[in-house]
């Protein structure tokens, strides 16, 4: 996060916010630049991202579905929009370590153990050791004692649109990125590579809340897409995984999603619409 801080301290913060007594070094300066960067960030990928998938991926057809609530979308964006300075305080007190040097963040590829080799096993190794920790939290906020709490407000969204993707509690919320920020300072990992695995976390966390529940036959058993994830919103006790479905399988809480034997959230809108249009005199039941 430090090279974000960087541009932000060089083409704004120094010559426009600060007076040029305050040091770019200073901690207080670092956490409050770093609050600024995180929540903005934060704001502007969400609502860009949400907004991209909601007007050209997500099939509004869902919204007819019997649970899909009144104006979901507009408190979708509201929930995700207060929750997010809250979970950015944490997040902020990790990204701070970072910056002042605490973590295994490196700049420069020879500066990997390995190499190149060495930074594409840490790209593998961060994916494989993220899906491994948010299953086990995510399935941790389901327990009976802890799920009213924190993670129910999120089930609120059964079928929900991309803008629920980021529409936690500021706990669960936080919890739930925790792997994300915690793997720098466990393994070696490149400062460019982190941003643009923060930047893929985000579109992953969105694509499987878009209701595009297409998956290619030879992954439906092994990557966790909108489908799988969509099953979780409905049925509660599956589909745990972030990007695939190992350790769903592992824990035994896979569900084949219902979307894609048909009979899934758009099947139901489908026979619906079938439904009313033979009731109306307009379409043949058969059709």
């Amino acid at each position: 996060m430090d090279l974000l801080l960087g541009v932000s301290d060089r083409f704004v913060f120094t010559p426009y916010v600060y007076p040029a007594s305050w040091p770019e070094d200073e901690p207080l300066r670092q956490i409050i630049g770093l609050l600024i960067v995180t929540n903005l960030g934060a704001a502007v990928l969400y609502l860009l991202l949400g907004a991209l998938s909601y007007y050209f991926i997500f099939d509004h057809d869902l919204k007819k579905h019997p649970h899909f609530l009144p104006n979901q979308v507009q408190r979708e964006i509201k929930y995700a929009l207060t929750s997010l300075p809250w979970i950015s305080l944490p997040t902020v007190a990790l990204f701070f370590a970072e910056v002042r040097g605490y973590s295994y963040l490196y700049d420069n590829v020879h500066d990997s153990p390995r190499g190149w080799s060495g930074l594409i096993f840490s790209m593998v190794s961060f994916l494989f050791f993220t899906d491994m920790c948010i299953y086990w939290i995510h399935r941790f906020l389901h327990h009976k004692l802890i799920y009213k709490y924190f993670h129910k407000p999120h089930h609120v969204w059964k079928i929900p649109t991309p803008f629920a993707s980021h529409a936690f509690h500021p706990v669960d919320g936080f919890l739930q990125g925790l792997p994300y920020h915690i793997y720098p300072f466990l393994f070696p990992l490149h400062k460019v590579l982190y941003l643009g695995l923060y930047v893929f976390v985000n579109v992953w966390t969105i694509s499987i809340h878009d209701g595009d529940y297409r998956v290619p036959r030879l992954l439906q058993t092994l990557v966790n897409g909108a489908a799988h994830h969509t099953d979780h919103h409905l049925f509660f006790d599956y589909n745990y995984g972030q990007y695939f479905t190992l350790w769903d399988h592992i824990g035994r809480s896979y569900r084949h999603p219902s979307a894609l034997a048909g009979k899934g959230p758009l099947d139901l809108v489908r026979r619906m619409m079938m439904e009313a249009g033979g009731g109306s005199g307009t379409k043949d039941k058969g059709a």
